[in-house]
């Protein structure tokens, strides 16, 4: 493999812009470049999730997830990209459906807590929140990224439902929302 990143430091954003990948320069507050940020966040804490002990089909789909995440922002760079597929969405619709059928039914709200493994999901959750939103006003000028507005939604169900999969996996009680009175 090339040495693709040989310089770090260029000083080409000291003014406040930044350089997609075919040489357009955006300011950095850009709505495309901010959903790039935004979609490494989220690529980062789906790291600290599986860093901190998930297994099996959730690692599994976390990781396939990471990789996913860098296309699109690799895709976001190229204005007028194919912004993921059908296929990528088929993938999380199925690791969700494996994930989901060893849970008992969902009676109440669940609160972010009971341990870090716990919370760090529902953390990957809304930071995929906040990008899905990215997206969606993103999508309005980007007819391409359809499937990534798909997708991000499908992810966020993930994470959520990884938050319920490390409860069980570590002996964890959810923590339920209660409607004070």
């Amino acid at each position: 493999m090339s040495n693709r990143l040989t310089k770090i430091v260029t000083r080409g954003g000291d003014k406040g812009e930044t350089s997609l990948a075919d040489g357009t320069r955006l300011a950095k507050d850009d709505v495309r470049i901010a959903l790039i940020g935004d979609v490494d966040e989220l690529n980062s804490w789906i790291g600290v999730v599986i860093a901190n002990g998930a297994d099996g089909v959730l690692q599994e789909a976390l990781s396939h997830a990471q990789h996913d995440l860098f296309d699109l922002g690799g895709a976001l760079s190229f204005p007028g990209s194919p912004i993921l597929s059908e296929t990528h969405v088929a993938r999380l619709d199925e690791a969700a459906g494996q994930l989901n059928k060893a849970l008992p039914p969902l009676k109440e709200f669940i609160l972010p807590g009971g341990s870090k493994e716990i919370a760090f999901c529902h953390v990957a959750r809304t930071v995929c929140r906040r990008a899905e939103r990215g997206i969606a006003a993103f999508h309005r000028s980007a007819p391409e990224a359809a499937h990534a507005l798909q997708y991000l939604n499908r992810l966020s169900d993930i994470l959520f439902i990884a938050a319920r999969v490390e409860a069980r996996r570590l002996g964890v009680d959810e923590v339920y929302w209660r409607k004070e009175r």
